[in-house]
């Protein structure tokens, strides 16, 4: 049994669609070698990976009631910049800013929700921090600049293995990070001749299909590691090339994946003397 990716079956698009249509179509494509698979790692790494997500939405959750109040604030016209309108000690204050009691139960739910939510993904994070600490991985990866507990944890349960990808290009894509470049009319006819054109027009940009969580992890962890003097030095010589600010940050992104990649891969500590030999 092989499962697939649906969003590269794209001939499931076309056409009338039906159950008997639909397997035919599946069963042309798996005859084509056109099925993609998709990869669901070890049943070692499956709590990890239920512990993870759950994290990750209670903290969506946590952010969106913590809007919410902040939106019923702004709404009266009372400004609430910063994290005091969260705090404990100073939550009577904020309530009767509310002239309505109906807006100030209703403040009071939402501060209630938001305590709920704050303990269990307290809780959800010392669990998945609890399963991700065991495995040998999980301290040489805390060693790269950025990676801390947290993105180390959710990497292992988004990952699983690195030995699934062969070099640092198939982890780039994973990752969000592939560069994807398109041409067309690369070749024109030159007296009888067909010649490739020395300019060919290209447009460049960053691949679409990749894992959420991933992205957001080198993504932010490149913030921290420009506080690395080993990064920040890589960070300043492609600013120094001409390379715009954010551009620079992707490419120090993907400097930290393939440096991520290396250490899990090879079991070694991370050496800061060898990504600079690299860079240069």
């Amino acid at each position: 049994m092989i499962i697939c990716n649906p969003r590269r079956n794209h001939l499931l698009k076309e056409g009338s669609k039906s159950d008997k249509v639909e397997a035919s179509k599946l069963a042309e494509l798996l005859r084509a070698g056109l099925v993609k698979a998709v990869y669901h790692g070890a049943p070692s790494v499956r709590p990890l990976k239920e512990l993870a997500h759950a994290y990750d939405q209670l903290t969506q959750d946590r952010v969106r009631v913590m809007s919410r109040l902040k939106a019923l604030y702004r709404a009266r016209a009372i400004p609430c910049a910063g994290t005091t309108p969260y705090s404990h000690a100073r939550r009577n204050e904020w309530l009767e800013q509310l002239t309505e009691p109906a807006q100030r139960q209703r403040a009071a739910w939402l501060y209630a929700e938001l305590d709920a939510i704050s303990g269990l993904r307290r809780e959800a994070h010392n669990r998945m921090l609890g399963e991700a600490r065991p495995p040998p991985a999980f301290k040489r990866l805390t060693g790269v600049p950025g990676l801390g507990p947290i993105r180390v944890a959710q990497l292992i349960a988004a990952v699983s293995s690195p030995h699934r990808f062969r070099t640092k290009r198939q982890f780039w894509a994973y990752c969000g990070l592939a560069v994807v470049m398109k041409s067309s009319a690369d070749y024109q006819l030159v007296e009888g001749r067909v010649v490739r054109k020395p300019r060919a027009m290209q447009t460049r940009g960053l691949n679409e299909q990749f894992n959420h969580r991933l992205k957001a992890v080198f993504k932010s962890a490149v913030l921290e590691a420009l506080k690395d003097e080993t990064f920040k030095r890589y960070y300043e010589r492609l600013r120094e090339r001409g390379l715009r600010a954010e551009l620079a940050r992707v490419q120090v992104a993907r400097k930290l994946a393939a440096v991520t990649l290396a250490v899990w891969k090879r079991e070694a500590a991370y050496d800061s003397e060898r990504v600079m030999q690299r860079a240069a």
